[in-house]
């Protein structure tokens, strides 16, 4: 089941790096020129929230290999979405793209590093809870022993 989801999540990668390189080159062909300025905005704010959620999943893929990292990363990113004064550093990067973007994409990038962080907090928790247990087998399998 893990490498049917690695091949899923690898297949969505190539995926968005395609709609990615063709927003791309939209916002710099000659066509962009000849469009309304209410569509080439439009373009660009879906370019800008690609390139939030690019920057947002490539902390997600990291989490794997640094569960900790990974966190205060996505605060730094959660931090530059919030009006309220956050606990850590802020990505200044984050929040230039995100500020880019429209209102209700701003909210779901917002919503999005909520979820992520709640999803880590509470494999924080049953991770702590699982080696709790297993150091409670432990002590009672060495005191059968004594």
């Amino acid at each position: 089941r893990v490498e049917a989801f690695r091949d899923a999540a690898s297949a969505m990668e190539q995926e968005k790096e395609i709609l990615l390189e063709m927003i791309h080159n939209i916002q710099n062909s000659q066509d962009m020129r000849q469009i309304s300025e209410g569509e080439r905005e439009e373009l660009n704010l879906t370019a800008n929230l690609l390139h939030a959620t690019k920057m947002i999943d490539e902390i997600v893929n990291k989490l794997l290999d640094d569960l900790e990292d990974a966190k205060i990363r996505l605060m730094s990113l959660y931090g530059a979405c919030t009006s309220d004064v956050p606990a850590g550093p802020i990505d200044q990067k984050f929040q230039s793209v995100v500020i880019g973007c429209a209102i209700e994409d701003q909210k779901k990038i917002k919503r999005r590093l909520e979820t992520l962080l709640r999803n880590i907090e509470n494999s924080e928790k049953s991770i702590t809870l699982l080696e709790h247990q297993k150091s409670s087998v432990r002590q009672s399998c060495n005191s059968k022993q004594d």
